[in-house]
């Protein structure tokens, strides 16, 4: 079993042949964490986990969903609405039984409004977060964190939170950095932190002749980090594996992540796709009751 523990299936990408979709992600055994970036987007992904026996949801508010702005990624093209984080909207919804997350939540430093200074965005930004860090406490759920080009603002702030937690209750927070793209130096931080690194498509891209050292930096931490904290991912509609660059992605081609990272360790792509998925069950262990 294939485990694709971030994709956006309710996104309208997908309005056209969802189904034919979904009938691709069962007939290769994948199971979904469909995850939302706001209001309706997270309603969306409850309503679709809770049609199918191998689909589950994470439900959330986007660091760029909370200022107006507007945002290109691959062929996407809107303006981010500058919603407010709705407690009691995402509490509710996380009574559902396919909700195993709270998230995406983070820091985006890439998508920021021109007429604000960073300084002013980053506390916004991180003050949402620790909303989504009380829902996820209350509902002992995980979180799933977005970074972009934040990496030291966010392992700081956590670094400082985590020695306040040790003081009050000894606890620390379960989470996954999805999408990680960046180097060794911060992996080892967040996985010191007790994090999971989720792993997308990007990791088998060329790499850039303009860049070609964070392609390099990427594929050490493929090579080094512990697979017992590895977790698969598409990010689906976004980054398509290499093997299908420049088309729409799909959660199934989580399976090229699995090729690759079995072909960087050394191990075949069996023991990989069972390692991703146990660390998938364990940390999103509500998965284990629904």
């Amino acid at each position: 079993m294939l485990f694709d523990s971030h994709c956006h299936l309710q996104f309208r990408a997908y309005d056209e042949d969802r189904g034919e979709v979904i009938r691709r992600c069962q007939e290769k055994g994948v199971v979904l964490n469909i995850v939302g970036t706001q209001s309706d987007t997270s309603r969306m992904a409850v309503e679709l986990a809770e049609q199918y026996d191998n689909m589950y949801a994470t439900i959330g508010l986007h660091p760029i969903q909370e200022h107006v702005v507007a945002v290109e990624e691959e062929g996407s093209s809107f303006t981010s609405r500058g919603e407010a984080f709705d407690t009691a909207l995402y509490d509710e919804l996380a009574q559902s039984k396919k909700v195993i997350a709270i998230g995406e939540t983070g820091l985006d430093r890439f998508h920021v409004p021109a007429d604000q200074p960073w300084a002013e965005v980053v506390e916004k930004q991180w003050a949402v977060f620790q909303q989504h860090a009380v829902l996820a406490q209350k509902n002992d759920l995980p979180l799933v964190i977005h970074v972009r080009d934040a990496h030291e603002e966010m392992i700081g702030r956590l670094e400082d939170q985590k020695i306040e937690r040790s003081r009050d209750q000894g606890s620390g927070m379960r989470a996954v950095v999805h999408c990680y793209t960046s180097n060794w130096m911060h992996a080892q931080q967040y996985l010191d932190l007790g994090f999971y690194l989720g792993l997308t498509g990007v990791i088998t891209f060329p790499p850039k002749k303009t860049d070609p050292q964070s392609q390099l930096d990427l594929l050490e931490v493929v090579k080094k980090m512990p697979l017992d904290r590895m977790l698969v991912e598409t990010d689906a509609p976004f980054l398509a594996p290499q093997a299908y660059r420049g088309d729409r992605c799909e959660p199934w081609m989580v399976e090229e992540v699995v090729k690759k990272i079995a072909e960087v360790r050394g191990l075949s792509a069996e023991e990989v796709e069972k390692a991703t998925t146990e660390n998938a069950r364990r940390l999103f262990a509500k998965m284990m009751s629904s």
